[in-house]
């Protein structure tokens, strides 16, 4: 969130219709991005897991939307300690129709489009938990994580008086709040929970890559809404801001692909929807601090070490089943720390990176912001994972597992096959491309 902005009006000044509009309509891009990242994450699982996960999706924006409205926006954004906010808006009480936050918006629109953050947040954590999640442990972990995490880091970060914020950390939309947060909330999970039956021996191939193409093309889409709106207000810093979230994202593909080409051998259409979002996610904190220029670097940046990222599940044994760490939390923290090199000090923060001039001063800052956030939300959600699972069970079991958890947690599957006669056990194998279902079908 832009630096300076986050504090109520003094006085009442009039209602900007010009700015609210483009709030309002940020707020909705940014709620796309949730029923996006479902499509992009149930794309990239196997046919048998693809409406559990487009379920942990959708019930984040069940549950999230009802935590912020009774305490969570009070919480993040209220005045209180450099810890936590206070409580006098509990339920949205003491928020006025008319009652300005900044730049003539209405404090409830602000708080809707905070609430589109706080929903996306948790639902980034569940592609690291594919295949395996019991739907009612899914939903006690994020409804415990928003509230211990999610809320009083979205403090520390944005509100006026948030210790991070007043330290001086750049997080122009969600680099340590959202990306580094979700991220390694994901490798606390992970760390405490088993792993997937047949990880590091089954390939785990994508059941449906138009639909993960789909789903990072609406991310991209929403994801101005993300960014620019995190100016709170229409006008030259949001336009830079968006330019700069399109030209990062589009560097970042190439980087990816040309990386993957490199390593590899080929360009796959993967690779270009995973290094759109590893560019999304790095230029998200930097948006309003660099040049274009700047954000070229960032995106190819990101794109390469995001790609060479996803690989270290293997090397260290963590079942990150769609690379939340590789992407979220490593592209949050290079989105984060190249702050410290790149701010150019005259586009929406007055701070200057180490290349213009600036020393080394905002980059430790940065550095601390990104190590306490990840430190925080590691630990914190290490332990509420490791508690559900102790009290009601984290995981399906692996019979469970591998005859379907869509089937099993929710009594349907994404696609009907009865209608094939004797080719849909061949065609739901093929989908599927894992060992354990042609066990099964056997």
């Amino acid at each position: 969130m832009a630096a300076g902005i986050l504090t109520l009006a003094a006085e009442a000044p009039k209602i900007d219709t010009g700015n609210t509009a483009f709030m309002l309509i940020s707020a909705a891009l940014v709620l796309v991005m949730t029923p996006g990242l479902a499509f992009f994450y149930g794309g990239m699982v196997r046919v048998k897991s693809a409406l559990n996960m487009l379920m942990m999706s959708f019930i984040a924006i069940a549950i999230v939307t009802i935590l912020w409205t009774l305490y969570g926006f009070s919480i993040a954004f209220d005045s209180g300690s450099g810890l936590l906010g206070g409580f006098d808006w509990v339920g949205m009480r003491g928020i006025g129709k008319t009652e300005v936050w900044v730049n003539g918006v209405p404090t409830y629109v602000f708080a809707v489009f905070q609430l589109m953050f706080a929903i996306i947040t948790p639902a980034l954590i569940s592609g690291a938990l594919a295949d395996r999640v019991k739907f009612v442990a899914w939903s006690v972990y994020i409804t415990l994580w928003v509230t211990v995490v999610y809320f009083p880091v979205a403090h520390w970060v944005w509100a006026s008086d948030g210790w991070l914020f007043k330290y001086g950390v750049i997080d122009f939309a969600g680099g340590t709040a959202v990306h580094i947060n979700a991220g390694a909330a994901a490798l606390g999970a992970i760390l405490v929970i088993r792993k997937r039956v047949g990880f590091k021996r089954d390939p785990f191939r994508p059941h449906s890559l138009p639909l993960v193409m789909l789903g990072a093309g609406l991310l991209w889409f929403g994801w101005f809404g993300f960014n620019a709106g995190s100016w709170v207000a229409a006008d030259g810093v949001a336009g830079i801001a968006f330019t700069n979230t399109q030209v990062a994202t589009a560097a970042a593909v190439l980087g990816w692909l040309a990386y993957e080409k490199i390593k590899h051998g080929s360009f796959t259409t993967l690779g270009a929807a995973s290094g759109a979002v590893a560019g999304l996610v790095a230029i998200t904190p930097a948006c309003g601090s660099v040049s274009p220029l700047g954000a070229i670097a960032v995106g190819v940046i990101a794109g390469v070490l995001c790609a060479a990222a996803v690989g270290l599940k293997y090397k260290f044994g963590y079942d990150d089943s769609l690379d939340v760490v590789g992407v979220h939390m490593v592209g949050g923290i290079v989105g984060s720390l190249l702050i410290g090199f790149f701010a150019t000090g005259g586009v929406g923060q007055t701070a200057k990176g180490l290349f213009y001039g600036g020393g080394g001063a905002q980059l430790v800052k940065q550095l601390v912001g990104v190590s306490v956030v990840l430190f925080y939300s590691l630990i914190v959600s290490a332990i509420l994972a490791k508690l559900i699972d102790l009290v009601i069970g984290f995981t399906v079991s692996e019979d469970d597992e591998v005859a379907g958890i869509d089937q099993v947690e929710h009594a349907e599957t994404a696609y009907d096959f009865a209608g094939v006669g004797g080719a849909a056990r061949a065609i739901a194998s093929a989908l599927d491309g894992s060992s354990e279902t042609k066990k099964v079908d056997a």
